[in-house]
């Protein structure tokens, strides 16, 4: 009996810092605000990649608590739902690489490429895809250009009060400019996409709870007749 009243009593001691975990887990992120603006019942802008093969060749840089990073790489995407992603090291050390098809993300072997990405709806937001899952409920405001919009489970309210994940879309006219993963009224993560000053996309993704943070600056932007489709092959 006495075994029995020890092993309940580190079982709730267990339990309760798995809570304080968790709890401490979710303080780590923002909340998310209100929508601001006037409702709106706007269609969302379209949010398909580039018509045809493109490839982006860029410079990226990434930190966590542990680690940091940087050097280039290029992404080679093929409307309407293909990519593949390369990325090496500063002065050719190392690479790794990924390969996006739809719903699936294949990372094989070097877990460089593991830990930079994002899950597979924000690195399609990156391309300017939305790819998120089917949601019930969606509510828009629109604040002078910006147009935002929550998705989840609002049940009247939005992101910053829904059940569960949601989602927060924010275009700047008519592109893709941010996504955010919400859960319990928290913004975990989030994926942000601009023009630079050379034209080119400036993207970066952050992971409030993980402090993870990918900031990858396009450089050049090619448009190919098409891809050998061995580079979408699993080894």
């Amino acid at each position: 009996m006495a075994e029995r009243v020890r092993f309940a009593i580190c079982s709730r001691t267990a339990t309760a810092a798995i809570a304080v975990v968790s709890t401490l887990l979710v303080a780590c992120a923002p909340a998310a605000r209100p929508l601001v603006g006037s409702p709106t019942r706007a269609i969302l802008p379209p949010t398909n990649m580039a018509a045809g093969s493109q490839i982006l060749r860029f410079t990226w840089t990434y930190k966590d608590e542990t680690f940091e990073a940087n050097g280039d790489g290029a992404v080679r995407a093929q409307a309407p739902d293909r990519a593949r992603l390369d990325f090496f090291l500063k002065n050719g050390m190392a690479g790794g690489y990924a390969i996006l098809l739809g719903d699936s993300l294949f990372v094989p072997g070097v877990d460089l490429v593991k830990r930079l990405l994002p899950p597979v709806p924000l690195l399609w937001s990156s391309l300017g895809r939305l790819a998120l899952p089917p949601v019930p409920d969606t509510t828009a405001r629109v604040d002078g250009d910006t147009l935002r919009a929550d998705l989840g489970v609002l049940r009247g309210r939005d992101a910053s009060g829904a059940d569960g994940r949601a989602w927060r879309l924010a275009f700047g006219g008519t592109t893709l400019a941010r996504v955010e993963r919400i859960e319990d009224g928290k913004v975990i993560e989030w994926m942000s996409r601009r023009r630079g000053a050379n034209g080119q996309w400036q993207l970066q993704y952050v992971h409030e709870r993980g402090k993870r943070r990918l900031a990858i600056a396009v450089t050049d932007t090619t448009t190919v007749e098409a891809f050998d489709d061995a580079i979408w092959r699993r080894p």
